[in-house]
């Protein structure tokens, strides 16, 4: 059971059941299993695999959303590029073009099939271990000097890094980064792609 964030109304934080996960499994090992109990290759599930991602986004991009049965619905979702104020929607304001829009997300809905199916397999029990929560220790503020002069004396920082940096789990680490990357008066910018990716601290040219 792991605790809310948020308070109720009588100022009392609610207790809620939330899955321990013990890690996660790739395409790989999941091609090694269905292969295992089937006549394809896993050669074969990777290739399947690989090209119906493709087709989907395909679809996608395309301006629908696609139903797998038994899997479930993807949606595209769209928002205002990095820098780009949002419309007030007032008569004589600047109207945003299709430039000024991208691609944001795409939202996966579960279909009911595949939560019956997982509810059938899995067999909970009470873990004995607390879920963590990030540290309070530091204001949004203090957090940010932080970053910034970790950045500047060491040339970059990783999300690893400012986990240490500010006691946050991994997840709200990644999330108030990229945040911090979003506002350009914080001077932060983002390089690379997944584990690859760092940040780093650009002065601001003040001629």
């Amino acid at each position: 059971m792991q605790e809310s964030n948020l308070p109720t109304k009588e100022g009392k934080r609610i207790l809620f059941p939330r899955m321990r996960l013990w890690g996660q499994v790739d395409l790989k090992s999941v091609a090694q299993k269905v292969s295992y109990a089937t006549s394809f290759t896993q050669g074969d599930i990777v290739g399947l695999v690989e090209a119906l991602a493709q087709e989907i986004a395909y679809q996608m991009g395309q301006g629908y959303s696609v139903k797998i049965n038994g899997l479930g619905v993807f949606t595209p979702t769209l928002a205002l590029r990095k820098g780009v104020e949002r419309e007030s929607g007032d008569k004589d304001d600047k109207r945003r073009n299709a430039a000024s829009i991208c691609l944001n997300d795409i939202h996966f809905k579960a279909d009911k099939e595949l939560i019956l199916q997982t509810g059938k397999y899995c067999r909970l029990e009470r873990s004995q271990q607390k879920f963590r929560h990030s540290s309070q220790k530091f204001t949004p503020e203090e957090r940010l000097k932080k970053a910034q002069t970790f950045m500047q004396e060491n040339g970059y920082l990783t999300i690893t890094d400012y986990c240490h940096l500010t006691g946050l789990l991994r997840t709200m680490a990644t999330c108030e980064l990229k945040q911090w990357c979003e506002q350009p008066e914080t001077g932060i910018k983002c390089r690379g792609r997944g584990s690859h990716k760092i940040y780093i601290y650009v002065a601001e040219n003040k001629e």
